[in-house]
């Protein structure tokens, strides 16, 4: 298992422990595991709310719907997720708030309205993204989707090693990013599962999470309630969260740093679990 202290972690000024823990709050009124319960402004600060409550560290703000859908353009993305950063960061200042988006102009604007860290699922189609991380001062999320265009699913995706090549991804993101001048201790590596990946390639990274650990970036783990877990189990999206907090500690005990989630506290409970299993 990884030493937490191979890959500090330090965003908002804190630094973050062993197993922090980010809460997924969706502005989309067609999120694949809430159905648009967070859509709302009102209802999604009541999640943020309940989220820093039950021990969340990271809160992970999104505009967009992963999948496809309806289009959402930038000025609809900026709608949805600025104004609830600026609330967030009045609100719940000493949380880490992070947006899941891979445009540089979102980027931006929420970077200058209080986020701290851009989360960029899709593996940098937008190049600017980092160079706006290195320009504002805030982290990067620097993932794999296996060259996918946003909001695209594979067809037959292969890869020769699929460990490799994210881990060659992500840690030549990584590089970039810090060449750019985002501060090495801001910058996670996410092998985003189910993103330009098979079932099977997603429990083959799971397995071998210890490769990307190793290299020394801390590593993100975005794992909940998705697809690859349901294959896995034959359960549908709102009972798959026994197969995700088991993949929670697998990926912990490899030495995952930061893990991505809809149930706060129980992914709390067993991440807390992990660590008195496989104290420091």
């Amino acid at each position: 298992m990884t030493s937490p202290d191979a890959a500090p972690l330090r965003l908002n000024g804190r630094a973050l422990g062993r197993h922090a823990i980010m809460a997924v709050v969706n502005r989309t009124p067609d999120s694949f595991f809430d159905k648009g319960a967070t859509y709302g402004f009102g209802a999604a600060l009541d999640a943020v709310d309940r989220a820093v409550a039950e021990g969340a560290d990271i809160i992970d703000i999104g505009g967009v719907k992963a999948g496809p859908g309806e289009d959402v353009g930038v000025a609809e993305e900026l709608r949805r997720v600025v104004d609830l950063v600026a609330a967030v960061r009045d609100r719940h200042p000493g949380v880490v708030i992070s947006v899941d988006t891979w445009r540089a102009e979102v980027g931006a604007a929420v970077a200058e309205a209080g986020a701290d860290l851009l989360n960029d699922t899709w593996g940098g189609p937008d190049p600017a993204l980092a160079e706006v991380a290195a320009a504002h001062g805030v982290g990067l999320v620097c993932a794999h989707a296996g060259g996918l265009d946003p909001r695209t699913r594979p067809h037959r995706t292969g890869y020769a090693d699929v460990v490799a090549d994210v881990v060659g991804h992500v840690t030549a993101e990584a590089e970039r990013a810090l060449a750019l001048g985002v501060a090495r201790e801001a910058i996670l590596i996410d092998p985003a599962h189910d993103f330009g990946k098979s079932t099977r390639h997603s429990l083959e990274i799971t397995r071998r999470l210890g490769e990307l650990t190793a290299t020394g970036w801390p590593v993100l783990v975005a794992v909940s309630n998705k697809d690859f877990i349901g294959e896995t189990l034959g359960r549908p999206v709102d009972k798959r969260g026994v197969g995700t907090m088991a993949v929670l500690g697998v990926s912990a005990l490899l030495g995952a740093r930061v893990f991505r989630v809809h149930d706060v506290a129980a992914a709390r409970r067993a991440l807390d679990t992990v660590a008195a299993i496989a104290p420091e």
